[in-house]
């Protein structure tokens, strides 16, 4: 009886109820994240801002970071879909080694990528002198740009798919080959649709980090303006005193914020359960 009347004057903890003083550096953790994109929106110059983004070098980022993007995430789809396959079905210790293996690129500084990718595709690493052999540079052309998008964006895909694949079973599959289904049928019927949010989601997480590049793509593709020039190239050249003005850089910046905010919008609507 005064366990209930404390509760009723809001004494005492009900479950999952949290300290109080918790909420402090909550609303400084959140602060920190969401003021530095607030001023990013008020330094933005609003009369001018569609002409900044349809300037020529913008549009021309723009467009170089658009088409190698969904470049890379066909790519990503094509390598990535059976290793997340694999991955799934796979005993556990060799998953957990793939997993890893694949995990890699994601907490490894982009800066670090790209020397990797220059020391193995540059005219001194084992396949640059390869294809230098048979008259082939990829580092700094616009195919770089690409092989350092789906370097970085790859394991999105590969994550998303695998934990999707590996979350609905094999019950099915099982269910499908004893009715007499083959490998291909079980697969474009019974596992890619059951996994279809999962790839959705990884297809968009692909997608976003691809346009996003920078580190990685500095280092082994150049900033060469109309080829190499992303949209986060040309931003970080503008705040250099070099490229396209610091108008246009902001556009293209809250640009990116939009499409980041869409992308999570887009992956949070096709998770499973998510609409209430």
């Amino acid at each position: 009886m005064g366990e209930t009347r404390r509760r009723a004057r809001g004494d005492g903890a009900g479950p999952g109820d949290l300290p109080r003083i918790l909420a402090l550096p909550a609303v400084l953790a959140l602060a920190l994240l969401v003021v530095p994109l607030g001023g990013l929106v008020a330094r933005a110059e609003w009369g001018s801002i569609w002409a900044d983004v349809t300037s020529p070098a913008s549009l021309s980022a723009l467009l170089l970071s658009v088409v190698t993007g969904l470049i890379a995430t066909v790519i990503c789809l094509v390598l990535g879909l059976p290793l997340a396959i694999l991955i799934a079905r796979s005993r556990p210790w060799l998953a957990a080694i793939l997993r890893v293996l694949v995990t890699v690129p994601l907490v490894l500084p982009p800066m670090v990528g790209g020397v990797a990718l220059l020391f193995l595709f540059g005219r001194s690493g084992p396949v640059g002198a390869w294809l230098a052999g048979v008259g082939v540079a990829l580092p700094f052309t616009s195919a770089a740009v690409v092989i350092a998008q789906v370097f970085v964006a790859l394991p999105f895909l590969v994550l998303a798919v695998e934990g999707s694949v590996r979350s609905v079973g094999v019950e099915y599959e099982r269910t499908a080959a004893a009715l007499g289904a083959g490998r291909w049928a079980t697969l474009w019927r019974i596992t890619l649709p059951l996994a279809g949010p999962g790839l959705v989601a990884g297809l968009v997480l692909c997608f976003a980090r691809a346009i996003g590049e920078f580190g990685a793509t500095a280092l082994f593709a150049g900033n060469n303006p109309g080829v190499t020039q992303t949209m986060p190239l040309a931003i970080y050249t503008a705040f250099n005193g070099t490229g396209v003005g610091q108008g246009p850089a902001v556009a293209l910046s809250l640009l990116l914020l939009v499409t980041a905010v869409a992308v999570l919008l887009l992956v949070r609507a096709w998770r499973p359960g998510s609409v209430r």
